[in-house]
């Protein structure tokens, strides 16, 4: 099922966007029965101003945080069980902070985040779950004490400081937050990060046979933005060739986007590319954008 698919492009880019300012656990287990958090974090000790570049997400993310993104409408046993892996996580922290015979504040304990597209009146009202009025609309705070907040992602506002949740919203939703991420500049991280991980998405997508009109539309949508992306990175390799030597630069160039893609990339696989003639280093420049894994870049490499 592609909910499957879109719960990992959560989690992972959740995890990208946040990993900068405070450490992440993804997905973090709980209880003896193996309840899964999908996005634990816990913010770098000093406070990162630059937390403020992510809107209303560096906003939640001030203080420790456990976000649950649902790709469709969370289901009241659904919050229900947030709920229980929230206070899973209490119960590890005191028993945790009784060994170490030390005190934890209110505000150590992490605040749950469940980000779903759309939530009822109903289901707002069973829950106790109001808003505030210095926080934007779609923020809807369950009672203190259970320290939960249910974002709904498709009432939140349309505007810069809500972009990067939007992002994980579906339908008209998210397709209007990629066209605002498509226009930041293009040097702005987050969008190269953004886009990065939203082309990963859309070849997993791509090999389902059956998929939703949504995830029809954001594959369409993500096209041509890929396309640009292709024509850019071949443009910068030409260009880096014409300063360093163009077989060099292409190989720095295809590294640069293995690193950003996969992570650090083995030395085996590293020194293959290097081998490369220049004509087999501009195919590997098309090839890598349909890879989805280093497994992929070693069969490529294998068959040259």
């Amino acid at each position: 099922m592609t909910r499957f698919i879109h719960d990992q492009f959560s989690k992972d880019y959740l995890e990208e966007l946040l990993k900068p300012y405070g450490e992440i656990q993804a997905p973090s287990r709980v209880a003896a029965e193996v309840r899964e958090i999908d996005v634990l974090f816990s913010p770098f000790p000093q406070q990162n101003p630059n937390l403020t570049t992510l809107g209303l997400l560096g906003r939640m993310a001030t203080k420790p945080a456990i976000f649950e993104p649902f790709r469709n409408p969370a289901t009241k046993e659904e919050i229900i069980d947030c709920l229980l892996k929230l206070l899973e996580v209490r119960s590890a922290l005191k028993r945790e902070a009784n060994r170490q015979k030390t005190t934890l504040q209110n505000r150590e304990f992490p605040q749950l985040w469940i980000l779903t597209p759309t939530v009822s009146a109903t289901m707002l009202s069973g829950f106790g779950a109001v808003q505030k009025p210095e926080w934007l609309e779609g923020v809807h705070f369950l009672p203190e004490y259970l320290q939960s907040v249910i974002v709904a992602l498709h009432q939140l506002p349309s505007n810069p400081e809500t972009l990067w949740l939007r992002i994980l919203g579906r339908g008209n939703v998210q397709k209007q937050a990629i066209d605002e991420l498509a226009a930041l500049p293009p040097d702005n991280p987050l969008r190269e990060i953004t886009l990065e991980l939203l082309y990963n998405l859309q070849q997993n997508l791509n090999i389902n046979q059956n998929i939703e009109s949504d995830d029809r539309e954001l594959v369409m949508r993500l096209a041509p933005l890929y396309q640009e992306d292709r024509e850019k990175v071949r443009q910068e390799g030409k260009q880096e060739g014409k300063q360093e030597g163009r077989q060099e630069g292409e190989q720095q160039i295809i590294l640069r986007l293995l690193n950003r893609r996969f992570g650090n990339i083995e030395q085996s696989l590293i020194e293959k590319i290097q081998q490369l003639s220049t004509n087999d280093l501009e195919s590997l420049t098309d090839a890598l954008f349909d890879f989805s894994e280093v497994g992929d870049l070693a069969v490529w490499l294998q068959n040259k």
